[in-house]
């Protein structure tokens, strides 16, 4: 990956400081300059610097492996939700970019701080023993809500202070709030990991800033965003694969207009949006659909029940749960998994809630 940095590639103390000094910092500054510009930058000896280009050019080439290295090597990480780990092999996959996407007030947020939660814990129990990355442009986030639900799922644990203490300060939450400084945060979570022995990263919501910066009616902003989410994306995936970790996104909600896909047990207060045949699916596009490695969709049933379609995975088969969501978080219902004819997960026909569909057909959906 370019934007891995020269630090990490193994250069004694004398050759790092002379990069340093000279501004060379990730693997694409150094890259970018010809072999004649290196020479006058560091000082160096042209058979050294013949060797630290072919180093570092073998560093970001991506470096195949077997079938048999790739299934020794994967990991997954336990959502302690065990109809839904079955379904996964195991929970979600490490190396990977996960996605949960639904409507607002679904659960989207709760899923996440639940996973931060368990991402602290031992290995013993579950849990990655590690530090946690939230990335939070919502302003979604709050450490009441993260200490409630490991007390009420593990109240043993963190019956005492240090317990808690221990949890809140391994979760490290970023507030962002525009795309540079989300992206600049991205760029930058390479030496957070390392430092803090990160073991989850989460960003909460992929959607959310694009969406505000981006106008969908403009043919070069939709261009300049695809490009955007297209980097991020790159971004994430490499910390992903470089530390074996997973990383879990958010994905907000849109409105399509044409034939709607069909999804198990519809109810008749869900989406249509109107007559001309609008449905709800998830935001940012087709394109993007293909970013993720594994999509869990989240949509409202009757009363406060909830379900979790898993809409696209490697390793899964297309699967329902029920679940609700209380001082625990998320809690599936004991019913096992519904099996579901599934479709291009770009299309995936999501049920909203509303009292007043006369509403939200006249003023459309975000």
């Amino acid at each position: 990956m370019a934007t891995r940095k020269l630090k990490r590639i193994g250069f004694g103390p004398g050759i790092s400081e002379r990069l340093n000094r000279t501004k060379l910092i990730t693997c694409q500054d150094f890259l970018s300059k010809g072999r004649l510009e290196l020479l006058k930058l560091l000082g160096l000896s042209d058979r050294t610097i013949k060797e630290m280009i072919l180093t570092v050019s073998r560093a970001v080439c991506p470096q195949p492996s077997t079938a048999l290295e790739l299934k020794q090597s994967s990991s997954f990480f336990p959502t302690s939700l065990p109809q839904l780990d079955q379904v996964l092999h195991g929970g979600l996959p490490s190396s990977t970019i996960t996605e949960i996407a639904g409507p607002s007030g679904c659960g989207k947020t709760q899923f996440c701080i639940m996973l931060s939660v368990l991402a602290t814990l031992p290995k013993n129990m579950g849990g990655l023993e590690g530090g946690v990355i939230y990335i939070d442009t919502e302003a979604a986030f709050t450490a009441r809500r993260l200490v409630e639900i490991a007390m009420h799922r593990y109240p043993d644990l963190y019956s005492a202070q240090t317990s808690i203490e221990h949890l809140t300060s391994n979760v490290h939450v970023y507030l962002e709030a525009t795309c540079s400084s989300l992206f600049k945060r991205l760029q930058s979570l390479e030496e957070d990991i390392i430092q803090n022995n990160i073991c989850l990263i989460v960003l909460d919501s992929v959607a959310s800033l694009v969406r505000k910066e981006f106008d969908n009616q403009t043919g070069r902003n939709l261009t300049e965003r695809s490009n955007l989410l297209a980097k991020e994306a790159s971004l994430l995936k490499y910390l992903a694969e470089s530390f074996a970790i997973p990383v879990v996104v958010t994905n907000q909600i849109t409105t399509r207009f044409g034939t709607p896909q069909t999804t198990i047990g519809q109810a008749t207060d869900s989406v249509s949006l109107d007559g001309d045949g609008g449905y709800v699916t998830a935001a940012l596009g087709n394109t993007w659909s293909h970013c993720v490695n594994t999509r869990l969709i989240v949509q409202y049933l009757e009363g406060p029940f909830r379900q979790v379609l898993v809409a696209k995975s490697p390793v899964s088969p297309f699967a329902a749960f029920v679940y609700t969501i209380d001082s625990k978080g998320i809690v599936l219902k004991d019913d096992g998994a519904d099996h579901y004819d599934g479709t291009d997960p770009g299309l995936q026909h999501i049920r909203v809630r509303t009292d007043m569909p006369h509403l939200v057909a006249a003023n459309g959906m975000s």
